[in-house]
């Protein structure tokens, strides 16, 4: 999908309510899997032992971590969404909510829909709402919901 690029923050203000941007698909494969266990401790065999998978886990194979898709969510705004105003810097401000509804299989394919839900003033910028569902290829139900906020900040956060 081509990027969705938008002029400033008042452009970004009037986009309140909408579906932003979809992002490119990228697949989720054992090796990504692998890595974020590695950087978080988290070897549960349902992430890293595929021929166990095949045998007991309801899946047939390993299932990514419920984080490691959440982590994605800087990639897939970061490719499609451009907001060309130039920001002192912009920040992960965090998550309201996060469910992950369906389990993500090694080899599937996830993108995410970006849809805006507030942009308001903070002291030094402003502070934006977002919901942001991560959908799989084929598959109904989204891997994961998250309500995540971020702060396009003037000059440093005050």
């Amino acid at each position: 999908m081509p990027e969705r690029e938008i002029p400033d923050i008042a452009g970004l203000q009037s986009l309140t309510g909408e579906e932003v941007a979809v992002s490119d698909w990228i697949e989720i494969t054992q090796e990504r899997i692998n890595a974020f266990a590695d950087a978080t401790g988290d070897h549960q065999w349902i992430h890293v032992d595929a021929g166990r998978c095949a045998r007991e886990s309801p899946f047939g194979t390993t299932i990514a971590h419920g984080f490691l898709t959440l982590s994605l969510i800087p990639r897939f705004t970061d490719t499609a969404i451009r907001i060309r105003q130039k920001f002192a810097m912009t920040i992960n401000y965090g998550c309201n909510k996060v469910r992950f509804p369906h389990p993500v299989r090694c080899g599937s394919r996830l993108r995410a829909r970006h849809r805006l839900l507030e942009v308001a003033e903070v002291a030094g910028g402003w502070q934006a709402r977002w919901q942001v569902t991560i959908e799989m290829e084929g598959v109904t139900k989204p891997a994961c919901v998250a309500e995540t906020v971020t702060r396009y900040y003037v000059s440093g956060p005050a």
